[in-house]
């Protein structure tokens, strides 16, 4: 019993001492998606400046495959240092392990939320042919209309799916589904008139819907979207609570020693505050949020619960 406790106090000793020193090399930010996107480039611009508040260079490494699920893994079996981050997105860590018919890690297990980066705001979107400018009109529409809707959206699994999926579920509307290899993609099939709606990011649609090719039916926020500020929510329009964001965060390995988490999370967050990145995360459409490790991993317990429930209902499948 002695030499267990004993065994124990080093090893608290050892990671003290680590987490002092921290960091005294490079660290890698897993980004589980190609290059290029707003995915990276949010990854990209949060490394530029988090490095210089760390004192260590931060490279940005690119695992693309299965759905985020290849990058997110690795980062799942790596040593539990501090030294390898996962930029976490919604898709990947909540609505994967239900739409996978198998995923190599487990999101409350295997990783430790440092903190929310931003949210995305969603926005459900009409071609201008449509005869439905609001929500109550696009459900009478559809009540009219049955099996005559389709709604695109950025990939089979993708938040936009199962966010436009809740509506349906809420709401009754009969849409049926048409996914798409990105979003951008999705959002130009719909200003062709090639489907009636889609569901995307707003920062995806929200040049084409001021510029009167497409109609804003809601954003799924609680709060009008700054850059749709004349875009109703769904909860304005009577759909009570209704809320579906995508988001992106910092996890790291379950184990990271919980002062390697804090240092990460207070300069995180600080680096959330430069007015240099906020505009960045602007143009990418993120919202930048900032809360601590318990907030998010409350957000993605609720979330978990609830997309899970989503896509039993629907019988999504990704693979």
């Amino acid at each position: 019993m002695k030499r267990l406790s004993v065994a124990f106090a080093l090893a608290a000793t050892g990671q003290f001492a680590a987490a002092q020193s921290y960091p005294d090399k490079p660290v890698r930010l897993v980004v589980p998606f190609g290059t290029g996107g707003a995915t990276d480039n949010s990854a990209r611009a949060l490394a530029d400046r988090l490095a210089a508040r760390l004192g260590q260079r931060i490279v940005v490494e690119n695992r693309a495959g299965a759905g985020g699920n290849i990058g997110t893994d690795h980062v799942a079996k790596t040593d539990a240092d501090g030294y390898t981050l996962l930029l976490a997105l919604d898709a990947t860590m909540v609505v994967n392990p239900f739409t996978h018919s198998s995923v190599p890690f487990d999101t409350l297990r295997d990783f430790a939320p440092v903190t929310k980066l931003g949210d995305v705001a969603l926005v459900l979107a009409a071609h201008p042919g449509l005869p439905a400018k609001t929500l109550q009109e696009l459900l009478a529409y559809s009540r009219a209309n049955p099996k005559k809707l389709s709604y695109s959206s950025g990939g089979n699994g993708s938040t936009t799916h199962v966010a436009g999926e809740l509506l349906k579920q809420r709401t009754g509307l009969d849409m049926q589904h048409i996914a798409y290899k990105s979003g951008g993609l999705a959002v130009l099939d719909a200003v062709a008139g090639h489907v009636q709606l889609t569901y995307s990011a707003a920062a995806g649609s929200n040049a084409q819907i001021r510029l009167g090719k497409l109609v804003g039916i809601g954003v799924s926020t609680r709060q009008r979207v700054p850059s749709l500020p004349d875009v109703p929510t769904f909860i304005e329009q009577g759909l009570k609570d209704f809320e579906a964001v995508s988001w992106v965060g910092i996890m790291v390995p379950a184990k990271t020693p919980r002062a390697i988490v804090e240092r990460l999370h207070r300069d995180t967050v600080a680096t959330l505050q430069e007015p240099a990145l906020r505009e960045r995360f602007g143009v990418l459409g993120i919202e930048p949020v900032g809360n601590t490790p318990e907030e998010f991993t409350a957000q993605i317990r609720a979330d978990l619960a609830r997309w899970r429930a989503v896509v039993e209902r629907a019988k999504i499948k990704a693979d």
